[in-house]
């Protein structure tokens, strides 16, 4: 198959938009709308696009469309393409008035209570019309994202080996430690062991999660049962506000406490806690072209951690 025959003159980045949309809808009709034009518009570019080809790109049914293997093949680099495309408008944009931006990122909810905030800040002094959007997830969710294209880039723990596609920078450890409220009782003690604390009521993320597989280990660690919960939530915000209360015990990150200290209220309790090994970093789609914004903001994100980098133990 020749490309400047075939293809290179003929393939149009309009219908392989149109082909997306309605493989993303299932359905032409439901494509037609949604791009405010008509179906027969619709069905006319994806049998233009099949006839260039030489190969069925969906499989027609009552119950809607799918793309074939071929379809699947062109999507994925025609979802690169047009992201490449998007990129350089931004990168345009930018240079056109570098006082303004706009990055997506995906965080867990740690970093985005904590060092997220900071870097947001950090970068709004310099460029006011700077726009900012933050997805936070689990990682498995916001390792879709990515894949999709809706974020730039991930920032949170490197909890386990990065598949093939991504590309990883890690920044700093980040520990975690046994907190409590400002008014709690075991504030006086200058030593505890974790044993100590089973029968107190507990914050912790769900069993399932990554944080909550981190934390469980810790409990195995010392030779102990993971507690009853009394509450089981992955939002820092919630925490800290049942924290506050002086009845609860959970655990933080290092990063939260150091940079979210001005809106957070939780106190370290003095629980030596056995090392762990899983670094925060940034993780990126491989062979992708991130856009000016966000290697400014992954920049910045480097400066703001530089203080956690000192004393790590990678």
């Amino acid at each position: 198959m020749q490309w400047e025959d075939r293809i290179g003159r003929r393939l149009k980045l309009r219908d392989v938009n149109i082909l997306l949309a309605v493989v993303q809808s299932g359905s032409m009709a439901t494509a037609a709308e949604r791009l405010a034009v008509s179906q027969p518009v619709v069905s006319k570019a994806i049998a233009d696009l099949e006839h260039i080809l030489g190969v069925r790109l969906l499989d027609r049914s009552r119950q809607g469309v799918e793309p074939t293997s071929y379809g699947q093949a062109l999507l994925q680099r025609g979802l690169a393409a047009f992201d490449e495309l998007r990129q350089g408008v931004k990168d345009i944009e930018f240079l056109a008035d570098p006082t303004a931006g706009e990055v997506r990122i995906g965080a867990s909810d740690a970093l985005a209570a904590g060092l997220l905030p900071v870097v947001v800040n950090r970068l709004y002094r310099q460029y006011p019309r700077l726009l900012v959007h933050v997805t936070t997830g689990v990682p498995d969710s916001l390792f879709r994202e990515l894949r999709e294209r809706n974020v730039d880039f991930i920032i949170g723990r490197l909890f386990s080996r990065i598949e093939e596609d991504f590309t990883s920078e890690p920044l700093f450890d980040e520990p975690i430690f046994v907190v409590a409220g400002a008014q709690s009782r075991w504030l006086a003690r200058r030593k505890i062991e974790l044993a100590q604390l089973l029968d107190e009521p507990w914050l912790l993320p769900p069993s399932e999660s990554a944080p909550g597989a981190l934390i469980a280990a810790k409990f195995r660690q010392c030779g102990l049962s993971v507690p009853q919960a009394a509450v089981v939530t992955n939002s820092i915000q919630m925490m800290s506000v049942l924290l506050a209360s002086g009845g609860f015990l959970g655990m933080y990150p290092r990063s939260v406490l150091q940079f979210g200290a001005k809106h957070l209220t939780p106190k370290i309790l003095p629980v030596r806690l056995p090392d762990q090994f899983a670094p925060v970093g940034i993780v990126t789609l491989k062979n992708r072209t991130l856009g000016s914004t966000a290697r400014l903001f992954i920049d910045s994100v480097r400066e703001v951690a530089k203080p956690l980098t000192k004393g790590s133990t990678r």
